[in-house]
């Protein structure tokens, strides 16, 4: 059996931020790879978001919550924080589907880019630019790590890695169960988010006016940090449920 390649594992662990445990479980998952005679689903050109999509949430999510706010004494946040939250909790959850423009800051410095789509929940795929040949897509259960180069496919658990939060239906941004830390800048809102395992945790990062999903950071039980920053980014557009399909055994 043919086990990943350096490259797939450095992708498959800064995408979805696999420790240790969790990549012992991947390699023992990891299928055989066979010559692709399946046809490629076609990967769609991204279409220009509407005027000022990328860069807002629902029209009225800051205006209703800050009239409508009731602070929780009980919670270990401040009003302020709790405020925060529910306005992000508001416009994470307004949204199913979203397409954009990624690029990745691994923790060597080494970078790269591409685009992705996502449907919640549990659906996403990020398909690399030239001259890399991978293509990670989650279907909701399972991850595959696809490398045009060696012609392997490997599966991960999606439930083993910190972006089943980025992925869930809904999530409840408010809790401290899911949010252990939040930290607000001049234009920017960052949320911890850890299960309390040891396999590292994940950083949310929101715009601080429209609450927008800006980019996220994975930092793996080592203490290293992958960011990927997001841009460019609609929400609501249809797309192609093939985009998320995983053929076991076979790659494309």
């Amino acid at each position: 059996m043919t086990g990943p390649t350096g490259a797939t594992r450095q992708v498959g662990k800064a995408l979805f931020g696999f420790g240790f445990a969790a990549a012992c479980v991947a390699l023992a998952l990891a299928i055989a790879p066979l010559p692709s005679a399946a046809a490629e689903v076609p990967f769609p050109r991204l279409r220009p978001p509407m005027q000022g999509a990328s860069a807002r949430g629902p029209a009225d999510t800051g205006a209703a919550i800050r009239q409508n706010f009731v602070p929780n004494p009980n919670s270990p946040f401040s009003p302020r924080q709790q405020q925060l939250l529910a306005a992000i909790n508001s416009y994470f959850n307004s949204f199913r589907v979203m397409e954009g423009q990624f690029i990745q800051f691994g923790p060597n410095g080494e970078q790269s880019e591409g685009v992705f789509f996502m449907t919640r929940p549990g659906r996403i795929r990020f398909h690399y630019n030239p001259p890399s040949k991978l293509d990670v897509v989650s279907d909701g259960s399972s991850v595959a790590i696809k490398d045009g180069r060696t012609r392997t496919q490997d599966l991960y658990p999606l439930n083993a890695t910190p972006l089943r939060y980025l992925l869930s239906d809904r999530i409840d941004l408010t809790s401290a169960n899911i949010v252990r830390g939040i930290r607000e800048e001049a234009d920017l809102i960052s949320l911890v988010i850890a299960d309390g395992s040891a396999q590292g945790k994940l950083t949310l990062i929101f715009d601080r006016k429209t609450y927008a999903l800006r980019q996220w950071v994975v930092t793996d039980a080592q203490g290293l940090n992958t960011s990927v920053a997001i841009y460019n980014t609609a929400t609501g557009k249809p797309q192609n449920p093939n985009l998320f399909r995983i053929t076991p055994g076979r790659t494309f």
